[in-house]
């Protein structure tokens, strides 16, 4: 594994998803990543079926070590404080006044360690009128602008992934990685403090620069249509997407795929302000063509003319590609309590080194005895 973060200390207090996503991604770096838990239930996201060690808790917490602290607890708190003075990041998602009640909190925790670079997740920032609201991924999408932009307007639902909880994740760590940068000039650490409303304002740039620079209100039509993007279903039931952008040659060569010579004279087909002015008559035009053919088939034939295109994969299509293949997307590991630990790698190659090793994430407490000398959560539950 490339470890370019392998002199970091990283100690997270985080829950669910944002501050998790934060300390995976500098562990996925290489950092030695200590997540501090509640005794006894540990991240709330652990929870699932009786159990401790849900898909949802894997999914953010590999390359980890697990301990439990109560820093409510005099005994825990000076454990926590030991730890705090050897650690160069610290990372929490609590609602604001949170962490000063657990004893946490940054004035603290930085009296003890003046280089620490303290991470701090909120839902709609530290101060303000919204500082107490609660903010889970789909509040969030839509406080920022964000979701109206993905929910179809005839047939309205929340879809997709957690996308504001992980964004803010990444933005969370890129903070901590631009203090810890500074850290070597200064000699000092941080405050650093995003919220999921920022992070998401901020992700949804697009949409705010269309507004703010020509008065435009985007729509959740606005960029297919404006990137020429189309999802078509083929004669076998399968899907395909393609986008078409601007290039005239990506047109030419699709009139060619579908056997249409002439569709470029269509007036709907004539140019690209032509074809995003008619989107739905060049779906229209194009969808009953789609349906003659398998998925394969019209693979081979956009590829021959070099037409961006690809199938709408679920996960086992994806990690059987040849390219997922080639670069090694997948990785396992072995917990020897847990079993096997299936997970898709961190994207980053340094010097052409892919990480090809991770770490099963961890039980609950699993490493008390190795960091804080005593037993873990399970042993002292028998």
């Amino acid at each position: 594994m490339v470890k370019v973060l392998k002199d970091i200390t990283v100690l997270e207090m985080g829950t669910f998803i944002t501050g998790p996503a934060a300390g995976m991604l500098l562990a996925d770096l290489g950092a030695n990543v200590i997540k501090i838990e509640q005794p006894g239930t540990g991240d709330p996201f652990r929870a699932f079926k009786g159990e401790l060690y849900s898909p949802h808790f894997q999914t953010y917490n590999r390359n980890k070590r697990s301990i439990t602290l109560n820093t409510k607890n005099a005994d825990d708190l000076a454990a926590l404080d030991e730890l705090v003075a050897g650690a160069d990041v610290f990372i929490q998602n609590f609602r604001p006044g949170v962490a000063d009640r657990l004893n946490v909190g940054f004035e603290r925790l930085q009296e003890i360690n003046p280089r620490l670079v303290y991470c701090s997740i909120s839902g709609f920032g530290a101060d303000g009128p919204d500082k107490e609201r609660p903010a889970f991924d789909s509040v969030a999408q839509a406080a920022s602008g964000f979701l109206r932009l993905l929910v179809n307007p005839e047939h309205p639902r929340v879809v997709g992934p957690a996308i504001a909880d992980s964004v803010t994740g990444f933005y969370a760590a890129l903070g901590a990685l631009a203090a810890l940068t500074e850290r070597g000039q200064t000699g000092k650490g941080r405050l650093v403090e995003t919220s999921m409303f920022e992070a998401m304002c901020h992700f949804n740039l697009d949409d705010f620069t269309h507004y703010l620079s020509a008065g435009e209100i985007m729509g959740p039509y606005s960029r297919p249509h404006v990137s020429q993007s189309y999802v078509f279903e083929c004669s076998d039931g399968c899907w395909l997407a393609l986008h078409m952008s601007s290039p005239p040659k990506f047109w030419e060569n699709l009139a060619k795929a579908v056997d249409q010579p002439d569709m470029l004279q269509r007036p709907e087909f004539c140019d690209r302000a032509a074809r995003i002015e008619n989107y739905d008559a060049v779906n229209d035009f194009l969808a009953p063509i789609f349906k003659t053919r398998s998925l394969d088939e019209w693979c081979a034939r956009l590829s021959e003319g070099e037409v961006p295109h690809s199938p709408l994969r679920n996960p086992p299509e994806v990690l059987e590609s040849a390219q997922a293949k080639h670069l090694q997307l997948e990785l396992q590991d072995t917990h020897e309590e847990m079993g096997e630990f299936r997970t898709v790698r961190s994207p980053l190659s340094f010097d052409g080194e892919r990480a090809r090793d991770v770490k099963a994430p961890p039980t609950l407490g699993e490493h008390n005895g190795e960091i804080l000398g005593r037993h873990s959560a399970k042993d002292a539950a028998e």
